[in-house]
């Protein structure tokens, strides 16, 4: 019998390239703010960063730094389930038992697959079935709810398929889950193309604001985003997708809403000049904290150790539950 419990909210983050804004405004934020009204549950999908080449003395440098931003922008282990996906080996064992419910064509149609999977040749298999680790992820912990964006919808759909399908074959042993996505900043773009999301490993070095950037640097990112030629300051993705980009920034660092923000503005200065305001007002107090954290890794190991064997007490149950339920013998 699935457990039955309050609201469980699980957002995983890959510990691959740099933190930058849009992860902070879409997932780390809203993570921090729901920790005191939601059962939450962070990890850093370490596993996930094997599906393409990698360093492994970088990805451990990553994600470790990862975990002490984290902890800086207000994640608070006592509240928040946190720890590294590798450190916790029942999200490799629900994996396996999940990949022997899931068909090889489901996989094969995830978009983001068929993205990376360009060069045909040296593609890993675990970039086919990463998903269905995903899966694992979030029905390891009876997640009830997973924020994600638009590019990762399409994954939980296939979480609710699979969980549906397992508990209808095997009878009911997994907590189907619901997608929330952000309302607001839910898709930060990138200040030298706004027609394309921001992202830790695909956005160019002007286009995606890291996280830990020295202010001068920030400040400048800003002053050489792609605004439109017209010089009007209104919202309107669709038509000005620079400007709106700033205004929605803007607007998910200070609150309030795009429209509003923009409604009094005479120049593209004077929203360049207000959005670095807004950005370095938010990130001035995370980077302080993160540089304390810093020189004490041996406090976030702890933390994350901790954390790690925390999960395993409640991760362990769900593995039971799914092994006896598929005729594995327990």
């Amino acid at each position: 019998m699935t457990t039955t419990v309050a609201t469980r909210r699980l957002t995983g983050l890959q510990p691959t390239g740099e933190l930058h804004l849009g992860n902070l405004l879409g997932a780390i934020a809203p993570m921090v703010r729901d920790q005191y009204t939601t059962d939450s549950t962070v990890f850093l999908a370490d596993l996930h960063a094997l599906t393409v080449a990698h360093e492994p003395r970088t990805l451990r440098e990553t994600t470790l730094r990862q975990a002490t931003v984290l902890l800086a922008a207000g994640l608070d282990p006592d509240r928040t389930l946190f720890y590294v996906q590798s450190q916790v080996p029942d999200h490799s064992e629900l994996h396996y038992l999940l990949e022997c419910t899931t068909a090889y064509g489901e996989a094969h149609r995830m978009i983001q697959f068929r993205d990376k999977a360009v060069d045909r040749q040296n593609v890993r298999l675990s970039l086919l079935t990463y998903p269905v680790m995903q899966a694992a992820d979030i029905l390891l912990h009876d997640a009830t709810e997973v924020p994600v964006g638009a590019d990762q919808r399409q994954h939980v759909e296939l979480t609710r398929d699979i969980a549906n399908r397992f508990n209808r074959r095997y009878g009911d042993t997994f907590v189907v889950p619901e997608v929330v996505t952000p309302t607001v900043a839910a898709r930060v773009m990138d200040l030298a193309n706004p027609a394309v999301k921001a992202g830790k490993t695909t956005s160019s070095a002007s286009g995606a604001i890291g996280l830990l950037d020295p202010a001068d640097l920030v400040a400048r990112k800003i002053s050489r985003a792609v605004t439109d030629s017209d010089g009007i300051i209104a919202y309107d993705p669709a038509v000005r997708p620079g400007v709106s980009n700033l205004l929605e920034i803007m607007a998910a660092c200070v609150g309030g809403s795009p429209v509003e923000i923009g409604s009094g503005m005479r120049g593209y200065g004077e929203l360049k000049s207000a959005t670095t305001e807004a950005v370095l007002g938010l990130l001035r107090p995370l980077r302080s904290r993160f540089e304390t954290l810093a020189r004490d890794p041996g406090y976030v190991r702890r933390m994350l150790a901790e954390g790690a064997e925390r999960a395993r007490g409640r991760t362990a149950q769900t593995v039971f539950r799914a092994k006896r339920a598929i005729g594995v013998l327990t």
